[in-house]
């Protein structure tokens, strides 16, 4: 089949580190290029791919000084449209935008909905709902108000996880640092148990950072790490006793929990969102309502099984369970030519097709 990735310009595809948009963009790009489709990927100059990389923007607005976002997303969305009757399909990861140009061509558009940024933006999805095909990331991230073609939850290559059947004795806070993501309360439980804490991620709310982390660096078991590259993110989340991620709004999907499971290092989470269906309390981590909750969870995290939580995420959260999620869903939107509704033929995705 003949594919178009339609990823995100903000970052580059692969990102260097903050980028979870790009990161699912990538992985399912390389991932159907692997099963030997024909792939075109819009993304960034910059970007890293085995697909045909088509760039009408040089890097990610958020990563160039003095670049225009919307100047930079309608050049990279109108190029996309422009090419799009060389599809079978597109696979939109990049919001609701290319949704406006989907009435404009025949090929059909599955647009995985990243979570929602605003209430203000589902007008457009809802606008477009009768040809639309729309992914959601979680069950709990599916809004009431539009149809879905599927729940799809993201899936990483397990490979870029090392596995740690033993714990460091640090805590660690691995995303955004932003209010939603609960680092000032990371910092309390830390404090509460005497532990060490490890913060890392890309600083996203300014004000927030000075006055709710940063005074608290001057103690030395807080340490501010910044950004961190995959090879950092592995030793990182693989060490710790348990990563917190006490958020505070209905978070959509969550990577680094993925990955901390991945390493095999429990997660000890607020119940918002998806994350009763990523974490397995009692199990993989525990879900938590406050700051002494977490405290007692983390009294408890060496009766869990580490080998448990890897094989949880190698079942259910896999790169190659969620390549083949979005190819079974290609299936079944895209029209099979005759040839390929022969008596026998295999199915336009199998790979004895390929």
């Amino acid at each position: 089949m003949k594919i178009g990735v339609i990823a995100s310009v903000a970052h580059r595809t692969p990102p260097k580190n903050y980028g979870p948009w790009e990161h699912i963009a990538s992985t399912l790009a390389e991932g159907f290029v692997a099963r030997g489709h024909d792939v075109t990927l819009f993304a960034t100059g910059d970007s890293e791919t085995s697909a045909r990389l088509v760039a009408p923007v040089a890097s990610g607005y958020e990563e160039t000084a003095d670049a225009d976002a919307k100047v930079a997303e309608a050049l990279h969305n109108s190029t996309a449209f422009e090419h799009a009757g060389e599809f079978d399909v597109l696979a939109n990861h990049f919001d609701f935008m290319p949704l406006t140009y989907s009435r404009l061509v025949s090929t059909p558009m599955v647009t995985t909905i990243h979570g929602f940024s605003s209430p203000k933006i589902v007008p457009v999805y809802k606008a477009f709902d009768d040809i639309a095909h729309y992914v959601a990331i979680s069950d709990a991230d599916r809004h009431p108000a539009l149809r879905y073609a599927a729940t799809i939850h993201h899936g990483i290559d397990t490979a870029q996880f090392t596995f740690r059947p033993e714990h460091g004795e640090y805590l660690l806070f691995l995303g955004r640092i932003h209010p939603d993501k609960g680092t000032h309360l990371a910092i309390e439980v830390a404090r509460l148990t005497g532990l060490p804490l490890i913060i890392a991620g890309v600083v996203q709310d300014e004000e927030y950072f000075r006055t709710a982390v940063e005074p608290h660096l001057s103690d030395p078991a807080v340490t501010y790490v910044g950004p961190v590259g995959p090879a950092r993110r592995d030793e990182l989340l693989g060490g710790a006793r348990a990563l917190l991620h006490l958020i505070g709004f209905a978070e959509p999907f969550g990577l680094a929990v993925v990955e901390a499971l991945a390493t095999g290092t429990p997660v000890i989470a607020t119940p918002l969102g998806s994350m009763p269906e990523i974490i397995r309390d009692g199990v993989t981590g525990f879900l938590v309502t406050d700051v002494a909750g977490a405290a007692a969870a983390l009294a408890k995290v060496d009766q869990l099984d580490r080998r448990v939580a890897r094989d949880d995420v190698c079942e259910r959260f896999s790169a190659e369970r969620m390549i083949d999620d979005y190819l079974a869903l290609f299936e079944r939107i895209v029209p099979a030519s005759p040839a390929q509704q022969g008596i026998g033929s295999p199915g336009l995705f199998s790979h004895a097709g390929l």
